[in-house]
């Protein structure tokens, strides 16, 4: 149980607060199971339905889970605790390869962009009641899902994928419902979900995306939703294929009423011809592309396309907080993409060069990884711990598998977007050191 930390408080909101206080202080550890509603009831002098309550507080804020009978306990990563916090320290003589970041280098210079902006913003200036979306990103926007094949649609604009993503859900789902994830997937998405109260639900992948077995069923578990990743997937590099798109069409078919998002952040900077699961069937549906990766992460911006219904959801509830991205924003990606600032062929062919360097290196020497696309490589290896520490004392830092992992097995991911291909076979010397000979993993699932 809570073992020295006695729990307080009359109130639903005052019991979870103290709990909440505890997870976030570090003296409650994730994974710690609560007393059951009446034993709580009973010390704290209270009505049972008052802890119960507080546990379905703490349940939608994704600090706990509940399994009936089996009682509650604190989730393994509490949205108090996110996974960006399992951190390896870089030494001073280590290679930080751990952080996702795309090379600074192949960023556009934004100076232009931002004078034209400004400029914009002298002669036309946004005020109260002006229109969410500047009109030239959107017409860029709509010019570029249409060449993708997409149904037309309205589109809208917020602060990135993840705050995209997070506001479809919102709109859509309630506490409780499920939905379907990549695992290994995106860590940010695998914290968001407990934060509002939502179950992710483990769909296995290979390198040409969800296997679609496993998503046909999750579809029959009752999922809610199902968020995929179009290319570039992070960790694992995956990419959709035209058969695996089919494929995974076929399967959705037969659940029109699921809410279909896919994550299309590798836009702009790889070169893997993009396949939609958007198909006649899908009733809800929203594809959101990100100007994180080929323009820089503090841009903060993103452009999505979907249905009437859920994107009018998502534009509604945007006027009533945030109000709209701000146009300045708007106006500098509008004419970085009008100028082609980062030209998709060369910036893919530098990350190309530098992720086959490595996965060359690492076949080679026996070592099986994954790395079809984008700015990551994912090794699977048998103990996630022990090779990043002896990762460490050898310079190298890598991502811990555990900030992507629901089910899959134990893998390690490195970001090669600035690793120099000479330096590869150098990396790949010391990882199998590290694991020995035949000890390289190569599957996914």
């Amino acid at each position: 149980m809570l073992g020295d930390y006695p729990l307080k408080g009359r109130r639903a909101s005052e019991i979870a607060a103290h709990i909440e206080q505890g997870v976030s202080s570090g003296k409650v550890a994730p994974g710690t199971a609560l007393p059951p509603l009446r034993d709580l009831a009973v010390e704290l002098g209270v009505n049972p339905n008052t802890v119960a309550a507080a546990y379905r507080l703490l349940r939608d804020r994704g600090v706990i889970e509940t399994a009936g009978r089996r009682g509650s306990r604190i989730l393994p990563r509490p949205a108090l605790t996110p996974r960006d916090e399992i951190r390896i320290p870089v030494p001073p003589h280590a290679r930080d390869l751990s952080t996702g970041n795309p090379d600074p280098a192949l960023l556009p210079d934004l100076t232009r962009a931002l004078a034209a902006a400004a400029e914009a913003a002298r002669t036309d200036p946004v005020l109260y009641g002006h229109a969410a979306v500047d009109p030239r990103l959107r017409a860029l926007a709509r010019a570029s899902f249409e060449a993708a094949g997409l149904p037309a649609g309205p589109v809208v604009v917020a602060s990135g994928s993840l705050d995209t993503i997070e506001r479809i859900l919102g709109t859509r789902l309630r506490p409780g419902d499920a939905v379907a994830v990549e695992d290994p997937g995106w860590g940010s998405l695998l914290d968001l979900l407990p934060a509002l109260g939502l179950k992710p639900v483990p769909v296995r992948l290979d390198d040409e995306g969800p296997l679609p077995a496993s998503l046909d069923a999750a579809l029959a578990d009752g999922v809610r939703a199902v968020v995929v990743t179009s290319r570039a997937q992070n960790p694992t590099g995956a990419a959709l294929t035209a058969r695996r798109a089919e494929a995974l069409r076929a399967v959705l078919a037969g659940h029109p009423g699921v809410l279909l998002i896919e994550d299309d952040h590798g836009h702009g900077m790889v070169d893997r011809p993009y396949h939609p699961l958007v198909a006649a069937s899908t009733r809800h549906w929203a594809v959101v592309r990100s100007a994180a990766k080929a323009y820089g992460p503090d841009l903060r911006i993103s452009v999505a396309v979907g249905d009437e219904e859920t994107i009018g959801r998502v534009a509604g509830r945007l006027r009533l907080g945030a109000g709209w991205v701000s146009h300045l924003l708007q106006r500098t990606l509008a004419e970085l993409w009008r100028a082609d600032a980062a030209p998709v062929d060369r910036v893919a062919a530098a990350y190309r060069v530098r992720r086959d360097a490595l996965l060359g290196e690492l076949a080679a020497r026996g070592i099986g990884a994954h790395g079809e696309s984008g700015l990551n490589v994912w090794v699977p290896v048998p103990d996630e711990t022990s090779v990043l520490a002896a990762l460490v004392q050898r310079g190298w830092v890598a991502a811990p598998g555990a900030r992507y992992r629901i089910q899959s097995p134990p893998g390690v991911r490195f970001t090669t977007a600035g690793l120099e291909p000479a330096r590869a076979r150098e990396l790949a010397e010391d990882l199998a050191a590290v694991l020995g000979a035949g000890a390289g993993g190569s599957r996914l699932v």
